[in-house]
């Protein structure tokens, strides 16, 4: 299943990705947020540390901070990134389910998935506030939100008594996988359910097109809080690791 999941995630970025020798690299034009630019090693190519020297070479040209995200066991790529310099900033558990568990119905509480730049702009606004990158969206984050549709990812949006509260999405389907992702609360809307709603509505869908969801999550409560009672397990862990300025 990991190995599945490695693969989807690599064909996830395929589209707007770069090669650089053994990876496969997302830049985003619009943004420096390390989580918005990313390698992904290829399967079974260990890279060697010129490899690694080209590749923090393109980050750098372009004004950003090496970093990449794969899943673990990778001893091959661990050791040529630990002499290279690169940390581990953090290890996500990744997450799947077999079969949803669905929560109690809230009072006030839809849920829908949006295509409108309106409701795309809103989505925005939830995310990058919940996610600590500002109150405000433009129309970069609208057109990065359009980008997941056009591939054939679903966008939700939440709201409560009308009003835009959480949103979340999964990404386009990928060796029978979908991964739910960017599940966001408003802080004023929180301890209300919501996030359990969101994660449980998109898991829904992701089985209703005939994939397996999967998701990779903080290392905190969330797993046993929030994706547990839902029929998520972990299985193993995803590696964000990064090369620090000097």
């Amino acid at each position: 299943m990991l190995t599945r999941i490695q693969s989807a995630l690599r064909d996830a970025i395929r589209a707007d990705a770069e090669r650089v020798g053994p990876f496969l690299v997302r830049f985003d034009a619009h943004s420096d947020n390390p989580f918005m630019n990313y390698a992904v090693p290829d399967d079974g190519a260990p890279p060697t540390p010129a490899d690694v020297d080209a590749l923090v070479t393109a980050f750098r040209a372009r004004s950003r901070t090496p970093r990449l995200e794969y899943l673990r066991p990778s001893p091959p790529v661990d050791a040529v990134l630990a002499a290279a310099g690169f940390t581990v900033d953090q290890l996500l558990p990744v997450m799947v389910v077999d079969e949803l568990t669905t929560p109690p119905p809230r009072a006030g509480l839809t849920l829908e998935a949006v295509t409108s730049d309106e409701d795309l702009l809103a989505v925005s606004v939830v995310q990058n506030t919940a996610f600590g990158v500002g109150g405000t969206a433009g129309d970069e984050d609208v057109a990065r939100q359009r980008s997941l549709l056009r591939d054939n990812g679903v966008i939700v949006l939440a709201r409560w008594d009308g009003e835009p509260a959480g949103a979340g999405a999964y990404t386009a389907p990928g060796h029978g996988l979908s991964q739910v992702a960017g599940i966001a609360v408003l802080p004023s809307f929180r301890q209300r359910g919501i996030a359990s709603a969101v994660c449980a509505d998109l898991t829904a869908r992701v089985f209703d097109s005939g994939c397996t969801p999967f998701l990779e999550t903080e290392p905190d409560d969330k797993v046993t809080r929030l994706y547990g009672p839902l029929g998520y397990r972990t299985i193993g862990e995803s590696a964000s690791i990064t090369l620090k300025s000097a």
